[in-house]
């Protein structure tokens, strides 16, 4: 998700069965069972246009809850057309770092995904440590979703050494074709070994760790991402539907065990 000015090159992978070893305990989460803007203990917001080198569509903003609110035990991240800050959509990027930072763990969040073309919402992890340089120190992305190839889910790691996004060594494609229709739990076990991805306890993607920083940055402490963006360097690879807005992106719950 933070640049991804990457070709479509479909990897599709059986689902396999997610069979749990390993006890975890859950040390992190957020249920929406409020109403409001999002539980600011837990949740900090990335603010501004052009997604970070995305070269996306979209503004994101802050304490606003046309884009970002909690209502009827969901999370509503909502992408809008309109002016605002000289961009012509807005949206939000909600992110727990200072809030919420792990060494490995298991992350489940149970999400409805939005629907058109020029959608591209979002559930990942970016390293903690400052300064960040990327993608040497790593990003994991436990759910991308473009409008433009409905139903396809997309799990990826970046590193120094995989950074294309397109071979099956990196990334796994699984189709899912009611995303935008009814809640999944999209979901990934991190530990110093391997990362496994998965969508309703059923592993699509693996990655092992290699032993070397090129290749496995990811014994970093990390934090969670969920954004809705507009347009972009891969979501607008085939244009945005003008006539959809707005679109969102609505949470159930976000969940974090560790062992």
């Amino acid at each position: 998700m933070f640049k991804k000015g990457l070709p479509l090159l479909f990897v599709f992978t059986s689902l396999v069965s997610f069979s749990q070893h390993k006890k975890w305990k859950l040390v992190w989460k957020d249920e929406f069972n409020y109403t409001g803007l999002p539980d600011s203990r837990k949740w900090n917001y990335d603010i501004g246009g052009d997604g970070w080198g995305n070269h996306e569509l979209e503004y994101y903003t802050i304490k606003r809850k046309e884009n970002a609110r909690v209502e009827n035990g969901h999370l509503i991240i909502e992408a809008r057309k309109e002016d605002y800050e000289g961009m012509k959509y807005t949206s939000a990027r909600l992110v727990t770092k200072g809030k919420g930072n792990w060494q490995y763990g298991k992350i489940e969040v149970r999400a409805k995904l939005p629907k058109g073309r020029g959608t591209w919402p979002a559930i990942w992890m970016l390293p903690s440590k400052e300064p960040m340089t990327w993608p040497d120190d790593g990003e994991l992305d436990i759910m991308e979703h473009v409008g433009f190839h409905h139903g396809f889910i997309h799990g990826t790691i970046h590193c120094k050494k995989y950074n294309n996004g397109g071979t099956p060594k990196e990334t796994g494609i699984v189709e899912v074709k009611d995303c935008s229709e009814k809640f999944h739990v999209y979901g990934m076990e991190w530990t110093a070994d391997s990362i496994k991805i998965f969508i309703d306890n059923k592993v699509f993607f693996r990655f092992a760790n290699e032993h070397s920083y090129e290749a496995w940055p990811f014994d970093n402490k990390m934090y969670l991402l969920l954004n809705l963006a507009v347009g972009g360097d891969w979501g607008g690879q085939k244009g945005v539907d003008e006539t959809i807005w707005p679109q969102r992106m609505e949470v159930d719950y976000v969940r974090v065990y560790q062992q």
